[in-house]
């Protein structure tokens, strides 16, 4: 699919996109990638990695996605589009508020209009289950985000740019996780694992995994959909006994703006979702071609959910045990 493509990737430099780029640069023949970001340091450490003498694809842009000009010189010639840019941190953004509603939301109209400029063929955003009923800013900046891509698909016209959104949960071992934060700890030799609260679940992927389905997902979409991924879910409280097993828990309390338990597909939205074998598709609300998207573009089809279906880390048919943790904390 990325054979001969140019591909673009807003926030290339974080987590996802330097693990996005090493499967594309493995498993395609990309015409290029653009790793799209305001980080220079970032940018120089991945450049030392993809020289330009073995690499001559790659092509580094400094860059903010609260710059739409800028975005548009950016993406000049683009076919393929992933937005992973974001401010994440739940806590900061109860404190500074505008600095994520500049980027969380303002960047992802400016990542819409510079698309449809360049006439781009497919734009994925990354999003967060934190978007599914937010009570914090981040979340209710992201849900933002959601829609504004997944309402594009009305002001395209006659340009063919389809929009859409992948959903997942957090993703083990990325940069400023509570799984990367009890490592951290254990190897300060800290007495005690901070926990939030002993009831708290959340859904739990690998990166390699997040890349595959929103690869998946390029292939599957038709334009307006919200992708979710069929994914375990953990107790926190054992992510703390598989990473530190002789290490004591100290109740430290509920952070700012933080859920006891994460939704991805809101009962509210039951209506309008689909299942499928390994993920379930959102349709947009306003949609008046619901039967569109029962099949998706590789032929795949979903069945309706009942009525009260609600996808929600608490309620996951599919937890991973404390052996299963360590295992995947041990490998990353």
């Amino acid at each position: 699919m990325f054979n001969n493509k140019n591909i673009f990737i807003s926030g290339g430099t974080g987590s996802f996109g330097n693990r996005f780029i090493e499967v594309v640069v493995k498993k395609y023949k990309p015409k290029k990638i653009i790793v799209y970001s305001r980080d220079e340091y970032k940018q120089y450490i991945m450049q030392k990695k993809y020289p330009a003498n073995k690499f001559p694809f790659m092509r580094f842009l400094l860059g903010d996605v609260r710059d739409l000009e800028r975005l548009k010189l950016a993406m000049n010639n683009v076919d393929y589009v992933i937005h992973a840019a974001a401010l994440k941190q739940v806590p900061s953004a109860e404190y500074n508020p505008m600095e994520y509603v500049k980027t969380n939301i303002n960047g992802a109209e400016n990542i819409i209009q510079a698309s449809i400029f360049q006439k781009v063929s497919k734009v994925i955003a990354l999003s967060t289950d934190k978007a599914a009923n937010p009570i914090n800013l981040y979340g209710a900046t992201k849900l933002a985000s959601d829609k504004i891509f997944v309402a594009a698909n009305n002001i395209v016209g006659k340009i063919k740019t389809s929009f859409s959104v992948v959903r997942y949960g957090n993703v083990a071992g990325s940069r400023g996780s509570v799984q990367q934060l009890f490592n951290d700890l254990i190897k300060n030799n800290e007495k005690h694992l901070p926990i939030t609260d002993k009831r708290m679940t959340r859904f739990w992927i690998t990166l390699d995994k997040g890349v595959d389905f929103v690869i998946k997902s390029f292939l599957r979409m038709k334009g307006g959909e919200i992708f979710v991924p069929k994914i375990p879910s953990i107790k926190i409280t054992d992510l703390a006994k598989a990473i530190g097993p002789n290490k004591k828990t100290k109740i430290i309390g509920v952070r700012s703006g933080e859920k006891i338990h994460e939704v991805m597909c809101p009962q509210e939205s039951a209506h309008l979702t689909l299942n499928f074998k390994d993920h379930y598709v959102i349709y947009p609300s306003n949609s008046d071609k619901k039967t569109f998207y029962v099949k998706n573009s590789i032929g795949e089809k979903g069945k309706k959910v009942k009525m009260d279906f609600e996808y929600s880390s608490d309620k996951n048919k599919d937890f991973l045990s404390v052996a299963e943790i360590k295992k995947l904390n041990d490998s990353l």
